[in-house]
């Protein structure tokens, strides 16, 4: 194939695989000068990697030596390498520590010239290549310049898995931190023969980057070791910038330290590893913390729907009921019965999860209620939890209605029978496998919106009898038979 650029070019075989936005092949033009010829379909913002043709004073990156378009592609032209990072790992395996440090150096000098300018996004061993001796970087096809926010096709998710920092997996702004980080990953697979995190599959990789932590370096020195460590930590504000990197390079030493040069550089590794972990943490908490937002969210909506639902019912065929809405809920007033409802309110995870680990996750709570005037046996009604847990399957989410009862070693009678319990030690006591003063008394019941009719019949039957005075403590307990309704 003929390509007519700025100059001539006759393209020949394909030259490694395929990537994700063109094929590479191999061409030279008409004086026999060798190159590497890049097609990219034109496919909505592909014409992007255009942009960076001409990156003047960045170092060691591989030029364009001509672009342009061809038929239904975007062409640019660049000098034959030697071959790939990738290739020579094939080839070498692990590196030897001054090689690595070379290819780590080279890598890094185009990090810091680029830095605050333009965004690899994809830095990884297919895309270094060795030209005249040094390692450059090469594939700017997701790049994007540092301000740049208003491209149509942004890219903003595209990049391979393992090279992938944590920013980018909560879809947040790439920034120089973010090549910092794939940096760290590349330079940990040098030294160990793989990256840190290796998945396989997508939510696998997500979840490492975002909770796991590398596994400790075996092979390098302390001083590189602490490096690695501090470029793969997950908060970008912690990582060192690139200039940075390449100082700390430049005094990495070839030979093993000794004394107490080897004392210091072990104790920075240790406090490194330190850093990593508590980051680590913070991390994983901010994650749990966003996670837990999400789904409170979502049991506040579901339970709005579950809540208009009933109430709409009573109000539609009552029309005597009188109704009190507020802030934390509402209450139907029915002759002399009180009906109330409360809105969800968020769960404390320390109140649940004491002393021992609950048998399942509470996000949200609230209470269905239902008074009447004290009996003669001090009897005033039933209330019901509510709770938007995973009591049935683990990290499935959704409203369920239980309640409680005293056990019946405790020679009590409450008032109101069965009764709500919020999600604390007393009801954690309730559903776990030992003996408490509190047991549970109606089955973990889900509460389905589009399929609320016995929890509505069952309710609306309850405010009947109350409203006629025919409400009376249940003739036994447990009503209902609730073992085999939660996970334990």
């Amino acid at each position: 194939m003929r390509l007519e650029l700025d100059r001539d070019w006759v393209v020949g075989d394909p030259i490694g695989e395929r990537g994700g936005f063109g094929a590479v092949y191999a061409a030279q033009d008409a004086d026999g000068l060798p190159a590497a010829v890049k097609l990219v379909p034109k496919r909505p913002g592909a014409e992007r990697e255009l942009l960076f043709t001409e990156l003047d004073g960045v170092r060691n990156v591989v030029p364009i030596l001509d672009n342009g378009e061809h038929e239904d592609h975007w062409a640019l032209v660049m000098p034959r390498a030697e071959k790939s990072l990738r290739a020579h790992l094939q080839q070498h395996g692990t590196l030897a520590l001054a090689d690595a440090v070379q290819v780590l150096t080279d890598i890094a000098e185009t990090l810091t010239d680029l830095d605050g300018q333009v965004v690899h996004r994809d830095l990884k061993p297919e895309n270094v290549l060795l030209l005249n001796g040094r390692w450059c970087l090469a594939d700017f096809g997701i790049a994007r310049y540092a301000e740049a926010t208003t491209a149509q096709q942004t890219y903003k998710f595209a990049g391979t898995l393992a090279y992938m920092a944590p920013e980018r997996w909560k879809n947040q702004r790439a920034t120089s931190a973010s090549d910092i980080y794939a940096f760290g990953v590349l330079a940990y697979e040098l030294l160990e023969g793989t990256t840190p995190f290796t998945g396989p599959h997508e939510h696998d990789y997500q979840d490492q980057h975002l909770h796991g932590t590398p596994p400790p370096l075996t092979t390098a020195p302390a001083l590189l070791a602490a490096l690695i460590t501090e470029c793969l930590f997950r908060a970008p504000q912690g990582r060192p910038a690139a200039g940075n990197v390449l100082e700390r390079l430049s005094r990495i030493p070839t030979s093993s330290l000794a004394g107490g040069l080897a004392a210091l550089a072990e104790a920075n590794r240790a406090e490194a590893a330190r850093r990593s972990e508590a980051d680590r943490q913070a991390s994983a908490d901010a994650t749990e913390a966003e996670r837990r937002r999400d789904l409170l969210d979502a049991a506040r909506t579901s339970l709005s729907l579950i809540s208009d639902q009933l109430l709409t019912t009573i109000t539609n065929i009552v029309s005597t009921a009188e109704v009190r809405r507020a802030p934390a809920g509402w209450t139907i007033r029915l002759a002399s019965a009180d009906l109330t409802f409360t809105s969800a309110k968020e769960t404390d995870p320390s109140a649940w999860n004491t002393e021992t680990m609950a048998p399942f996750d509470v996000i949200a709570h609230a209470t269905i209620r239902l008074t009447i005037p004290q009996d003669r046996l001090g009897y005033e009604g039933r209330s019901h939890s509510l709770w938007y847990a995973d009591a049935k399957a683990a990290e499935r989410y959704q409203w369920f209605e239980t309640a409680f009862m005293h056990t019946p070693l405790r020679n009590a009678m409450p008032r109101l029978d069965p009764f709500f319990l919020n999600p604390h030690h007393e009801a954690r006591g309730a559903v776990g496998t030992y003996m408490a003063m509190h047991q549970v008394a109606w089955p973990f019941t889900p509460l389905s919106i589009g399929d609320l009719d016995e929890f509505i019949d069952r309710w609306t039957n309850w405010l009947a009898k109350a409203a006629s005075g025919e409400l009376g403590h249940p003739r036994r307990m447990p009503e209902r038979d609730p073992q085999g309704s939660w996970r334990k």
